[in-house]
């Protein structure tokens, strides 16, 4: 299952930022062809992102490429798929109709880097009320490992004002928590905070997309990664609870028990199989603070 946290945007026309790649640690890149590029910079940005794919060989690398329904959407695919690329974010990603048409470009690309068919991931990137209306299904197909979403598309395209509080997102937000759940995939990745330098309004949004289900961010600065990865970071005291149901379910079963119980409270396999993602999430993430 796709688990990453950190979704580090780079711009593909920028040399600067993707030369800054070298020093980041996010759990994998996105080298934009889309928003970021200027018009007249697109195959400039394909010829930067096919370099720096083949840099960053030891990376997880994604390419969103433009629309579906843009005129560089099928000329993207054609171009930045290379041996080393890891996935596609489709953008505006509306319906399963347009996942097959990506599905069989990849196909073809697979077929012609020798490499296993189905191997390339997607991303979809849901930022329309179509999208959220198609959820499940986009979230079902195949190749699709992990949901995300855009904010400032969606509320243009439901008329709805983007706010610091964000409730304005919600139903759309919990439908692709649900929907994730439903194709057993990891949760969505979140929204970018476009405010980079406003650490605690960060905190505060990350902590409530966690708490709804989220597993990740999309991120557009440096600064913002130490705050998302904190803020996933079980806590001492979580992480204690955890060791604590793990050891009595282990006991009990070693026992022949049926009925495990913690500080007093029934312990049922859910809560379990919690505890065990805490502890996992809590070893990969302090592996990462101590490698940087």
């Amino acid at each position: 299952m796709s688990n990453e946290l950190t979704w580090f945007f780079v711009p593909g026309s920028n040399q600067r930022n993707i030369d800054k790649v070298a020093t980041l640690e996010a759990d994998a890149f996105i080298f934009d062809l889309e928003d970021a590029v200027a018009i007249s910079e697109k195959q400039n940005a394909r010829d930067k992102v096919i370099q720096a794919i083949a840099r960053y060989q030891q990376k997880n690398i994604f390419v969103r490429v433009n629309s579906f329904d843009s005129p560089y959407f099928l000329e993207d695919v054609r171009q930045v798929v290379v041996q080393g690329v890891d996935g596609i974010v489709l953008p505006k990603a509306e319906t399963p109709a347009q996942l097959q048409v990506l599905d069989k470009l990849l196909l073809e690309k697979e077929q012609e880097l020798n490499i296993p068919l189905g191997s390339i991931k997607i991303v979809a990137l849901i930022e329309s009320a179509l999208g959220i209306h198609h959820a499940v299904e986009l979230a079902n197909f195949y190749r699709v490992t992990r949901l995300a979403f855009g904010a400032i598309d969606y509320t243009l395209d439901i008329g709805a004002t983007l706010t610091e509080h964000g409730s304005e997102l919600l139903f759309a937000k919990s439908q692709l928590v649900l929907a994730s759940r439903v194709a057993k995939i990891e949760g969505p990745i979140d929204v970018v905070y476009v405010d980079i330098y406003n650490e605690e309004g960060l905190r505060k949004e990350v902590t409530f997309s966690k708490e709804l289900g989220f597993k990740g961010k999309l991120i557009v600065h440096p600064a913002q990664l130490k705050v998302v990865n904190e803020v996933y970071t079980p806590t001492d005291s979580e992480v204690e609870q955890a060791k604590k149901i793990i050891q009595a379910a282990e006991e009990a079963e070693e026992q022949g028990k049926g009925v495990v119980s913690v500080d007093g409270k029934m312990i049922d396999l859910p809560v379990i199989k919690k505890a065990e993602g805490v502890l996992a999430l809590y070893n990969r993430l302090s592996v990462t603070t101590v490698e940087n």
